[in-house]
């Protein structure tokens, strides 16, 4: 595939993240493994957009923008990452330490965006008075299509100008210091399930916790193997749960029934 029309498909590809994930259809969200696997395909390395996807996916398992707070934008990373390591040779740790920087930038477009929707949603507050339902609707389409400017303007900016200053800046830097980057890359995913396992109840689940470290670290089951033995972990827990909740409303219409009985009497 041309280089010119992977650079025009990449961008669309940030272009339709910010859309699937702003009209709520939820295809592909802006998740970075599924958005990974989207640039992989497109960049011609299905395998490299994986890692860095799958990766990248860690890194952001614990962090959530809760109410009106902003986040690095782990998709916009995820495309830039990608995108560089593949065109520029970067190894994957180099790219993502190249890549998620960008991604940080986001933050202050996010700001700026959320200003001007601010006037949107005021906009189709009006036009719901005034019983304009139509129009109403197109507002929402504009804010989406505002909304993809913080994914696009990064993505294209790397698109015509990241791949040059990239190749300059990895031919000048000493060789200790990308080894550096990648040694990062590579610890970053750790930071992302320590953040989860923060605000999950591990010390109600640590005997699961204890299981997938003896498979995953004394018997080598494969990641796979791991996650179907974690889904039926999640399975058995979820059914054990619903005989409970079965248990106690069945306890508590037999105690109301006996209840009723004596009041009778």
């Amino acid at each position: 595939m041309p280089n010119f029309l992977q650079d025009i498909l990449v961008i669309l590809i940030a272009a339709y993240m910010a859309w699937d994930n702003g009209t709520g259809n939820q295809i592909t969200g802006n998740w970075p493994v599924t958005i990974g696997l989207l640039v992989g395909l497109v960049m011609g390395d299905v395998g490299v957009g994986l890692v860095i996807g799958g990766t990248l996916q860690l890194m952001s398992l614990g962090v959530a923008g809760i109410g009106g707070s902003s986040v690095p934008e782990y998709g916009v990373a995820t495309i830039v990452s990608i995108y560089l390591a593949i065109r520029t040779g970067a190894s994957t740790g180099t790219a993502i330490a190249v890549g998620l920087p960008v991604g940080m930038l986001t933050l202050q477009l996010d700001v700026v965006l959320k200003i001007i929707n601010n006037f949107y949603a005021h906009w189709s507050q009006r036009l719901l008075h005034e019983k304009k339902f139509a129009k109403m609707d197109g507002v929402f389409y504009l804010t989406v299509v505002t909304w993809m400017m913080k994914y696009v303007i990064p993505v294209t900016l790397v698109v015509l100008f990241g791949t040059p200053i990239v190749k300059l800046v990895l031919n000048v830097i000493p060789t200790w210091f990308t080894n550096g980057l990648q040694i990062a890359g590579g610890m970053l995913p750790v930071v992302g399930i320590g953040m989860l396992l923060r605000y999950m109840p591990v010390k109600k689940y640590m005997t699961y916790l204890i299981i997938g470290y003896v498979v995953s670290a004394y018997l080598n089951v494969p990641v796979l193997g791991i996650a179907l033995l974690g889904g039926a972990a999640a399975y058995a827990v979820y059914m054990n749960n619903v005989q409970k909740a079965e248990t106690q409303s069945a306890s508590q219409t037999a105690a109301g029934a006996a209840e009723g009985d004596d009041f009778d009497e």
